[in-house]
């Protein structure tokens, strides 16, 4: 047990520190929590609308603030349950550090299930308690994982939970219940969709018509989220809201150290050589570019061949493990392809690679050779958020970017693409049973 107090220590400080961080502000994602978490506890099947013709948007209002939904339904209850437990204690619903916690805590918890059911899966195949341990720290004491939620107040691990449960449960024997996780994984965040490869190789490889009981698992959760959407006829209008979604993401990179983020840096500097001369190269990103205006300057549509891209870098690795039933080699495939998409797709925010994260974990949690893949991809997540967060707004303690020189967004964003090469070639070397 001694040997274990370092670890021990590492939770346990890991934990005191996620609990200090809930009443931070977190992002401005974090007031769109609030303000549907009120619109929810309201009447949860009316925050996208209901009826018209065409069908119309919801309109949630708070503390002279509005906005619309554009979450599936599943994160919607989640804010619902917030919202009811917030109103209880406090009817006016008042603004401020308590109302930060209370949306932060479903993560929380959802974080705090997630380590545990790491550790056990970790346990459950190796026969290992120190691999248990080792997953158990790898999660919880992450500072990209607590940057993520507790800190700025991501929804992440909200999907994530139930997006590695589906890994798990499929190769335990549980693809009904596998099924149902996807479900709820893609309900809670789109991004969940990312995990869809692997877990269709698992429920391939894991036997026992696995694949049908899992889909019909998916089928009857999505049928049982959507349920009451349906029979307030806010179906349409759900359906409205996510096409606005996507639509609104007329953006090259939403602060995400990737390629289009490369792209961003050198075309303002291009544009900015006239003025500054080669000082244009040592200058912030300042601002977001829009696909438009990157068509608009000469370019063709990015979109096609960024999601061609993926498309063809995903395929290939999970090509590569098509002979693979063991849970590592699943796990190091999703990770995989959400890596990939970060890096590669157009329209990607800071927080999309976190779901990475735990499935590395996991991944290395089995077979140790992958844990120095897992502590850079953990060092990238971390910096890209805190480079552009800090600690919240309005709080600071950001690394500064300008520290070396280069905006150190983009030179994480190469060091990101070299991460993915290097992600591949572990793919790659990886055996049918890693």
């Amino acid at each position: 047990m001694r040997t274990r107090a370092p670890l021990v220590a590492a939770l346990a400080g890991a934990t005191l520190l996620r609990l200090l961080a809930l009443p931070l502000p977190g992002t401005e994602d974090v007031r769109t929590w609030k303000i549907w978490a009120h619109g929810a506890s309201s009447h949860v099947t009316h925050v996208y609308g209901v009826g018209g013709s065409p069908p119309v948007r919801g309109v949630l209002s708070w503390n002279h603030l509005e906005t619309t939904v554009d979450y599936p339904p599943a994160a919607i209850y989640e804010l619902a349950l917030v919202g009811l437990a917030y109103r209880a204690l406090t009817p006016d619903f008042p603004d401020g550090p308590l109302l930060n916690a209370a949306v932060k805590i479903p993560g929380l918890i959802a974080g705090g299930l997630l380590t545990c059911l790491l550790a056990w899966i970790a346990k459950r195949v190796t026969d290992s308690s120190d691999a248990a341990w080792w997953a158990a720290t790898a999660y919880w004491s992450n500072p990209a994982t607590i940057l993520n939620a507790e800190v700025l107040g991501y929804l992440d691990p909200l999907m994530m939970l139930p997006a590695v449960a589906s890994l798990v449960l499929l190769h335990v024997g549980a693809a009904e219940s596998a099924g149902l996780c996807f479900a709820l994984a893609i309900l809670t965040k789109p991004q969940a969709i990312l995990i869809g490869p692997a877990v269709a190789l698992a429920a391939w490889h894991t036997g026992g018509r696995s694949w049908v009981r899992a889909g019909a698992g998916a089928v009857l959760g999505i049928a049982v989220l959507l349920l009451p959407f349906t029979l307030a006829g806010a179906l349409s209008n759900m359906w409205l809201a996510f096409g606005s979604f996507y639509g609104r993401r007329d953006i090259l990179s939403g602060y995400a150290a990737n390629v289009w983020w490369i792209v961003n840096y050198a075309l303002r500097a291009w544009y900015q050589r006239p003025s500054l001369g080669i000082r244009a190269f040592f200058q912030p990103v300042r601002r977001i570019m829009a696909v438009s205006t990157f068509q608009e300057l000469g370019f063709p549509n990015p979109r096609p061949f960024a999601t061609s891209s993926v498309i063809g870098v995903v395929g290939l690795g999970i090509w590569r493990l098509r002979h693979s039933r063991e849970l590592a080699s699943h796990a190091l495939a999703g990770a995989f392809t959400i890596h990939a998409f970060f890096v590669l797709a157009v329209g990607v925010h800071e927080h999309h690679m976190m779901l990475a994260v735990p499935l590395l974990a996991l991944a290395a949690a089995l077979e140790p050779a992958i844990r120095p893949l897992f502590y850079a991809i953990s060092t990238i997540v971390a910096l890209n958020l805190n480079l552009f967060y800090g600690i919240g707004l309005g709080w600071g303690y950001a690394l500064p970017r300008m520290l070396v020189g280069i905006d150190l967004t983009v030179l994480l964003s190469l060091a990101n693409i070299g991460a993915l090469i290097w992600h591949a070639r572990v793919l790659t070397r990886a055996q049918p049973s890693l």
